[in-house]
């Protein structure tokens, strides 16, 4: 069969659109995260078409083997016999000379090149995920196995907070996650993760061990345990005892624990179980991580975060729901759900104010403008990513659609406060493990600069609109006041960030707990000073003598 007759498989690219992502980030929203599974699918089909290429090449190759096999055995039958027939001969004098040179350029032909350069394509047309990408979806889990204190055992299980959701993780999916955060400098975390990937080495496994005890090692060298770091190298040095690394690091922890020995000498400690041990600074090493703010909050956070906080009993039984119109004649006939949260600072829950059909607007909206959320500098004024806030947003305006124009009229029915100043509204998806951390939605003192485009005073007030329910986690929680306010499809929450006196209400510090399972949309409107000055007054009593 002449090479150029081989059959072929045609593969048909599926045409796409390509869109350009500045900085990509797709970890960051989980609106671009769906794109990749389209991405996947492209990939599998492809992959598919190659196997399928190659599966054609061998069938072939074994049919022809198959043949010559046959004609070899019946040459061997009778050797004179089957020579003295000339067709016999000339087939013969065909499979060693054309045959042959055929069946070596399909050996040699690479059936499956199209395919790969196809890969290549992809990449100009699809969404990839990048190398950051990837960081941040370690990150994300670390972040979830910190605040909602999760074993790791359990995460690489696919259980996430008690529930069984995903398919186990391999040692390599381990090491990869340890990796990132070894990469990250996050010894801690590079431990936990290393001894999982151990944990689940198996004789299929790609993964050598000593590529882990490598990372391992030296994690827990960094970690302070300089003994059991020389246990992990001297089994390194055992599997491959030419590694460069390992006997240098082998050296150095021998001479570090030689002094460590002659210090203990010298002050008589003989390690018995009587020496006394700090133990003060052990919550602060267990929590590696780029945190900005003190222990004690970052516990009532996590804790909130968890369920576990709840305000106090007295507060709890002066609370109350009740139906209001706020003399607004509209309401009157359908009036207004409200759930008191906290009486100082006030903070109330809005129910059934923002409808599914309005939600499925402004999402389509909003997903092509979507950009990596930012905080603001408090130095400099300037709006910047930072670590701890993961999602992306969006901003609409009034007069871009009578959805965001009714949005805008509703807040102005529930709160009584004007919308002429304030900002636009934000519409925010969380990424994996979305979370924004503990923040002042208001100025301080000290940030001069904040706002000073807008002209229109501090924000006085937050209005913020869930429009999805959340499976697991993803509760905005205000860690002073132990209280968490649980993701609802509809409802809004409202609070006060200024109090009369125009001093911001630090009280009002909150934060956006990381999602553990599910996508959380929410969309919020800040609402500023300036023309609020009559609808709410200042007191005549200083309701806030507290300085920061």
């Amino acid at each position: 069969m002449p090479c150029n007759s081989f059959p072929t498989i045609l593969f048909i690219l599926v045409s796409v659109v390509a869109v350009h992502y500045g900085g990509c980030e797709l970890f960051t929203a989980l609106t671009d995260m769906e794109e990749l599974l389209e991405t996947e699918s492209v990939l599998i089909n492809n992959l598919e078409g190659y196997i399928l290429a190659q599966e054609k090449k061998l069938e072939f190759l074994k049919q022809k083997v198959k043949e010559y096999q046959r004609e070899h055995a019946e040459a061997g039958k009778d050797v004179s016999s089957y020579l003295l027939n000339p067709i016999n001969a000339y087939l013969l004098t065909k499979r060693l000379t054309s045959d042959w040179k055929d069946l070596e350029q399909i050996m040699t032909m690479d059936v499956g090149s199209q395919f790969i350069q196809n890969v290549t394509n992809y990449r100009e047309v699809l969404k990839f995920p990048s190398e950051e990408d990837l960081t941040g979806a370690a990150s994300a889990l670390i972040r979830l196995q910190d605040t909602y204190d999760l074993n790791t055992a359990s995460l690489a299980r696919g259980e996430l907070n008690g529930v069984q959701y995903s398919t186990q993780m391999s040692s390599e999916d381990c090491f990869e996650v340890g990796r990132q955060m070894y990469n990250n400098q996050d010894y801690h975390h590079t431990v936990m993760w290393m001894e999982e990937a151990i944990n689940r080495l198996t004789n299929d496994s790609r993964l050598l061990r000593s590529d882990v005890l490598e990372y391992l090692a030296f994690s827990t060298f960094k970690e302070g345990n300089i003994k059991l770091a020389l246990e992990m190298t001297n089994e390194l040095l055992m599997l491959t005892p030419d590694h460069q690394r390992a006997n240098g690091n082998k050296r150095y922890y021998e001479k570090e624990l030689m002094k460590i020995n002659e210090k203990s000498v010298l002050r008589g400690d003989d390690g018995s179980p009587d020496v006394p041990v700090d133990k003060s600074l052990e919550f602060q090493h267990s929590k590696l991580g780029p945190y900005t703010y003190n222990v004690p909050e970052r516990k009532l956070y996590e804790l909130a975060c968890q369920g576990e906080l709840t305000p106090d009993d007295e507060l709890l039984s002066s609370l109350f729901c009740s139906y209001v119109d706020n003399g607004v004649p509209f309401l009157k006939i359908g009036p207004l759900k409200i759930e008191q949260i906290s009486h100082d600072p006030y903070i109330v829950v809005y129910h059934d104010v923002m409808y599914d059909n309005e939600i499925e607007i402004v999402k389509k909206m909003a997903k092509p403008r979507f950009k990596r959320a930012t905080v603001q500098n408090h130095l400099t004024g300037e709006l910047e990513v930072a670590h701890y806030r993961i999602s992306k947003s969006a901003w609409l305006k009034d007069e871009e659609h009578y959805v965001v124009r009714n949005i805008a009229q509703r807040i102005v029915d529930m709160t009584g406060l004007t919308m002429e100043t304030a900002e636009e509204l934000q519409v925010v998806n969380y990424g994996i493990g979305g979370h924004y951390e503990p923040h002042y939605d208001f100025a301080r003192k000290e940030e001069i600069n904040a706002f000073k485009n807008l002209n229109s005073g501090n924000r006085i007030a937050t209005v913020l609109f869930y429009m999805s329910d959340v499976t697991q986690g993803g509760a905005t929680v205000f860690p002073a006041l132990k209280t968490a306010l649980w993701p609802k499809k509809g409802t809004a929450a409202f609070w006060f960030n200024l109090r009369k006196s125009g001093q911001g209400d630090y009280m009002t510090r909150h934060a956006a707990c990381p999602v553990i399972v599910g996508s959380k949309w929410v969309a919020n409107k800040w609402i500023h000073e300036v023309g609020n000055e009559f609808t709410r007054p200042c007191g005549l009593e200083i309701d806030h003598d507290v300085e920061f």
